[in-house]
């Protein structure tokens, strides 16, 4: 059977050529007889894997020395009791809330000290982003969270919030790597990468220097102490080798493109054929207010149920799968992330222009 054009939230596509070479060195991975599934994570071999992913992740982004890249697991959910275990010294943490996962990220930090939910678009089912040039921030915030893209609504931050020199975290598991970021902007960056950059499994945490100490709440178990990762090199416990390891070649994937400026450019071009299409479609709209549009994940309905149901259907019989819309807003959803190829969004945009015809 051929390739489908795949355009899950996750886990999601992953390059073709990075594929290919995996499977190429699935029985021997350079000369060592064994597969990356099989070697020891105190090996040579994976050592030299994991400091080359660090190395080309390092490069992609301008990430400053003063920052830790850790290779981590429990998805970015984990990252949700993680965070306010080590960073919460005043128990008290400012969150935006635009989507599910940083509503859910405020009810888990609940747990470890005083929430303030500084600014929320809930009250238009998440179609939009607040206004954040001027929020009311805690004074004794330890930091204000947001989730920079999310998947499930189809929105984004444009501008960062103005956190008023309180330390900013951010889940970039939807966007990560898909346009260039400067990182000083943040105190901790982390995302899931079985979205945009490998297989689930693996969780990248960039947290600035500082924010890594001993002091962390009472009871914080030993694994969720961002120290005793830093420490470790990411290897205090056996990772995921494998993840990691398809990780570092999507990096390298992604420099032979040209870097996160053109990943950019590529995705402006492929979010503006579906997002055209969506603005002068007689059966289809879009759910999300324009201006705050995401380019990785693009929602968009009938406004029948059932026409949804019988779109999602034909499409995945055309060859594009897993189109069905998150539950909590319904229709359909695009995610159009790095490795999805400009020919995809096209025959996407093509089949619902074919459906349009026979359903009007």
């Amino acid at each position: 059977m051929s390739r489908v054009y795949n355009f899950s939230a996750g886990p999601a596509v992953l390059p073709e050529e990075v594929l290919k070479e995996a499977a190429a060195e699935m029985l021997d991975y350079n000369g060592t007889g064994m597969s990356v599934m099989e070697m020891s994570h105190r090996s040579k071999a994976f050592e030299e894997i994991i400091t080359t992913a660090e190395q080309d992740i390092r490069d992609l982004m301008g990430i400053p020395d003063n920052y830790k890249v850790l290779f981590l697991q429990g998805g970015a959910s984990q990252q949700f009791a993680m965070i306010p275990m080590n960073l919460m010294k005043n128990r008290s943490a400012d969150y935006i809330i635009t989507g599910q996962w940083a509503k859910k990220a405020a009810k888990e930090a609940e747990k470890y000290g005083k929430v303030n939910r500084i600014a929320s678009s809930e009250d238009k089912i998440f179609s939009y982003i607040p206004d954040c040039s001027d929020l009311p921030v805690s004074e004794d915030a330890d930091y204000v969270y947001i989730c920079e893209n999310n998947t499930i609504y189809g929105t984004k931050f444009k501008e960062l919030p103005n956190t008023k020199g309180k330390t900013l975290v951010a889940d970039v598991s939807s966007c990560f790597l898909s346009e260039p970021v400067d990182v000083t902007k943040y105190g901790v960056i982390y995302g899931g990468v079985q979205k945009n950059i490998g297989p689930a499994g693996v969780v990248i945490v960039i947290i600035r220097e500082d924010l890594i100490t001993e002091d962390v709440l009472p009871g914080t178990p030993t694994m969720l102490t961002y120290k005793t990762h830093a420490d470790a090199k990411s290897l205090y416990n056996t990772p995921p080798a494998y993840g990691i390891y398809i990780c570092g070649k999507v990096f390298k994937w992604i420099k032979a493109q040209g870097g996160l400026a053109a990943m950019k450019e590529k995705k402006k071009k492929k979010a503006k054929v579906l997002y055209d299409f969506l603005d002068q479609s007689r059966l289809f709209k879009g759910t999300v207010e324009k201006k705050d549009r995401s380019l990785m994940n693009v929602p968009f309905v009938t406004g029948d149920a059932d026409l949804d149901a019988k779109f999602v259907k034909e499409a995945k019989e055309a060859g594009l799968e897993n189109l069905k819309g998150h539950r909590s807003v319904g229709g359909m959803r695009a995610s159009i992330y790095n490795a999805m190829p400009y020919e995809g969004v096209v025959a996407l945009v093509e089949f619902m222009k074919k459906f349009e015809e026979e359903n009007l």
